[in-house]
């Protein structure tokens, strides 16, 4: 009975992570109804879901908590430049090797993934248990996300152009600004009216965007499956994509905390940098490959290397933020 109720906990916590499991076991067996233009209309359902999570995203900023982490310039410049500069250089280092090892859809899933803004929950979560610069992670997770609204588009327009395919940059970033930025400052603004509604109703609204990406992910495997994207895909493949996300995720961590140690930051910065610098969105990054790569039925594919990265790094940075959070008062963890 214990193992019982322990087994229904775990699964209870985990949902999100189950739900993705079952949306891509659902899409294989059923991608009929789920396929866009199917009887379940899923691509029109995910758009107006994308609206509502940004517009939620826009009620929970808190103005006050960014002002406060405003003038750390060298943790916003370290931050900032870890997201959108190192990890996209990692691309132009090692494109090579992806387009070597994988397909081509799943290696431009590797090249999304690099130029993703960073996690805004999961990385002030992090910092806040291990005893960081919260207001630090709160300000530098926020301007990630609102920077990747342009920049995001931006590189992955240029990787393609490198690697000879296109992108409609100026349509894809008006398509992300409409869909995405303005919903977000909607939802700033009717932030003093809303919020209060929002926090009394967590257990919900905090769990759309989960839901919402479900949705996508599912609409997203119906279309390969219905294209017979996969029929060439294996367990190898597999294996070598959770390998590379996993050498991505350390080698980021190793850099960032050598980084952060050479300039002299103090360990609360350190933190802060670590796991906003380190993260790369589910959240965010689901609806903006929906609005970049559109109907194109490669998009399960594409998606992988996210929805494999995202749990391994809040598997890893919970264990570093409980090592932090056990050191010694003004001790350099």
């Amino acid at each position: 009975m214990k193992q019982l109720d322990a087994l229904l906990k775990t699964l209870k916590k985990e949902w999100f992570q189950l739900g993705m499991v079952v949306a891509i076991a659902i899409a294989a067996i059923l991608p009929v109804p789920g396929h866009s233009g199917g009887v379940l209309h899923l691509e029109k359902v995910t758009a107006v879901g994308i609206g509502i999570i940004f517009f939620l995203h826009g009620i929970g900023l808190s103005p006050a908590a960014i002002r406060a982490g405003l003038s750390n310039w060298r943790l916003h410049l370290l931050t900032q430049s870890t997201t959108f500069i190192l990890y996209p250089v990692l691309w132009l280092c090692f494109a090579w090797l992806f387009n070597l090892l994988l397909p081509a859809a799943l290696a431009l899933g590797f090249c999304y993934l690099l130029v993703l803004p960073s996690t805004i929950s999961s990385s002030v979560a992090m910092t806040s248990v291990a005893h960081g610069n919260v207001p630090g992670a709160i300000f530098n997770a926020s301007l990630s996300n609102v920077i990747g609204i342009f920049i995001t588009p931006l590189l992955v327009g240029w990787f393609m152009d490198v690697a000879g395919g296109s992108l409609d940059l100026t349509h894809t970033i008006i398509s992300i600004a409409e869909m995405l930025l303005l919903p977000m400052l909607a939802g700033q603004l009717l932030r003093p009216k809303l919020l209060g509604w929002v926090q009394q109703h967590k257990s919900f609204t905090g769990k759309v965007d989960k839901l919402v990406i479900l949705l996508i992910i599912y609409n997203a495997f119906c279309d390969s499956v219905m294209q017979g994207i996969w029929h060439d895909f294996s367990v190898p493949m597999l294996a070598t994509t959770i390998v590379l996300c996993v050498l991505i995720l350390l080698l980021m961590v190793f850099l960032l905390q050598r980084l952060t140690k050479g300039l002299g930051f103090p360990v609360e910065d350190e933190i802060a940098a670590l796991f906003c610098g380190t993260k790369k969105t589910l959240a965010a990054g689901v609806p903006m490959a929906k609005v970049i790569f559109g109907a194109d039925p490669r998009l399960g594919m594409l998606l992988l290397p996210i929805m494999l990265y995202h749990p391994l790094q809040i598997f890893y940075c919970a264990i570093l933020a409980n090592r932090y959070a056990k050191r010694p008062p003004l001790a350099i963890a």
